[in-house]
């Protein structure tokens, strides 16, 4: 009889533990799923499109080479001459990041010059993408250049050379103003390894104001909306009449600056804009192309 009495005591047991189980399987269960109450956090900026830089010294033909700088087939030795076309490679420290080259040719007519650079932006803010920080680089290179307000009724990209680059056109001049006020913090990041930037005399005359007196209004310096994401021409002429075209574009990641510099040997004599403008933007759509 002893016996009967401790049933009752476990089936009361036995239904408290159901009970339990139950009241865990209901309403309470839905608080224990950790994915309850969770924000969905923002994606990543997306890494921009190139990992890698080609070598500058490399990206250039012969035959481009020979229209720039017509002094290079006037090299009568072969080994000054090949070496002349190879042209000599600029100080950098990673060449994923930063890649130049410098050329040179004398002549009884001129001394010309050619600088290509490439740069690879990388952002380090987990909140900007490649892109973007690119952007801000060459928004800062565009408004050093000081370029000056289009006039009425001319466009950015007249004065095209006969071989236009096949680049989406974005007429990012506007955005650029905005984009250079945070340039600082981020460029400054995104830069960093890629060795030194070109001088900033090929964007800016010593005065701050690009040099368009007497100049055609479709030759001034201006934005071009037919090359790459961005591009602008600078054009400048110093008082010893040595002229510099230069030419920076962007795409996607990587930003493109070609300086292009002719002294007459000839006193008195300019060199011509129009054809030097021709053959920098000739030799940019090339770059664009080998880009993409």
């Amino acid at each position: 009889m002893q016996r009967k009495a401790y049933v009752p005591g476990a089936a009361v047991l036995l239904a408290a533990l159901l009970a339990a189980c139950t009241g865990g399987s209901g309403s309470g269960g839905r608080a224990a799923d950790p994915k309850a109450g969770a924000t969905t956090s923002a994606a990543a900026p997306q890494p921009g499109k190139y990992r890698t830089l080609a070598d500058a010294c490399s990206a250039v033909s012969h035959d481009t080479l020979d229209a720039l700088l017509p002094g290079l087939t006037r090299i009568a030795d072969q080994e000054q001459r090949d070496k002349a076309y190879q042209g000599e490679a600029a100080l950098t420290y990673n060449n994923d990041r930063r890649s130049g080259c410098r050329w040179k040719a004398e002549s009884t007519d001129a001394t010309d010059h050619l600088f290509v650079d490439f740069e690879r932006v990388v952002s380090y803010d987990n909140t900007v993408s490649d892109d973007n920080a690119a952007h801000q680089v060459y928004a800062t290179k565009e408004q050093a250049a000081n370029l000056p307000e289009p006039s009425a009724g001319s466009s950015s990209s007249s004065g095209s050379p006969a071989s236009p680059s096949p680049g989406s056109g974005s007429g990012s001049a506007s955005a650029s103003s905005s984009a250079s006020a945070s340039a600082s913090a981020t460029v400054s990041a995104a830069g960093a390894g890629g060795g030194p930037h070109p001088s900033a005399s090929a964007s800016g005359s010593p005065s701050g104001s690009p040099s368009v007196t007497g100049t055609p209004a479709d030759l001034q310096p201006r934005t071009l909306d037919d090359l790459g994401d961005e591009a602008f021409i600078d054009d400048e002429l110093s008082t010893a009449q040595q002229r510099t075209v230069t030419v920076v574009f962007r795409t996607s990641n990587v930003i493109v600056t070609i300086e292009y510099d002719e002294q007459p040997a000839a006193p008195g004599t300019t060199p011509s804009s129009k054809d030097m403008q021709d053959k920098a933007r000739k030799l940019a759509g090339q770059l664009a192309g080998s880009l993409g």
